[in-house]
């Protein structure tokens, strides 16, 4: 992913530093822009891999941004907030950004979430016939087959669609509302309390440690996160 362009906006010469320096020895290209409108403008002008989106702009909000961005772009888009309202995350989330890092954050936590964005990126929409492949897991999308560690896992049908959708955005958190929406495809009902407990069972399945999870990762208040990292 050496040959990635990574666009930071951000009106904090700090911050933009403190990214550039995390993203030199991972991609080619670091463009700034300093301000919404300029951020806008480059992302349209030049090729972007990701987007690093501060939420805390001089001249627009943050979160038009994203949506002005996401409206002709798939490129991931990973916003640092100072902000830590839930409410305001799935917002944010639903707006079309695919992460968020909250201020302060570190280096390696920069670096890995942008490392797995590029990496899902780079592999695109998932083919039918992918495997995907995540610390002893395999998933055969067009068998719908789990193995763990060469074992047969067996699925009900919620449960399989649940790891289809969180592995086929591997490194994204998706909200509840939008799992619920995937999954069993309607707006309405406790969406929480759904996944509370079909995540539950899978990570029983699935993880080495169901109490301490490292495949499906929550995100308290938001939603879920499939962590392919090893």
């Amino acid at each position: 992913m050496d040959d990635a362009t990574v666009l930071v906006i951000d009106d904090e010469p700090q911050i933009r530093r403190v990214a550039r320096h995390a993203l030199e020895d991972m991609v080619t290209h670091i463009l700034e822009a300093p301000s919404g409108k300029a951020g806008i403008d480059l992302a349209a002008s030049a090729r972007v891999d990701l987007i690093v989106l501060d939420l805390g702009l001089p001249d627009l909000e943050g979160i038009e941004v994203c949506r002005d961005i996401r409206g002709w772009t798939a490129a991931p888009i990973v916003v640092l907030s100072a902000r830590h309202s839930d409410v305001e995350k799935v917002t944010l989330l639903d707006a079309g950004a695919d992460d968020y890092i909250t201020k302060p954050f570190s280096t390696a936590e920069l670096q890995a979430r942008i490392r797995a964005h590029l990496r899902r990126s780079r592999i695109g929409s998932v083919a039918g016939s992918a495997l995907i492949r995540a610390q002893g897991l395999v998933i055969d999308l067009a068998k719908r087959a789990v193995h763990r560690d060469a074992q047969l896992v067996h699925l009900t049908p919620i449960e399989w669609d649940l790891l289809r959708v969180l592995a086929s955005n591997a490194g994204r958190t998706m909200t509840h509302g939008q799992l619920f929406a995937q999954v069993w495809s309607r707006s309405h009902g406790d969406a929480q309390h759904y996944l509370r407990v079909h995540v539950a069972n899978l990570r029983r399945k699935i993880e080495r440690d169901a109490v301490q999870p490292r495949l499906i990762v929550t995100e308290p208040g938001v939603g879920y996160r499939f962590d392919a990292e090893d």
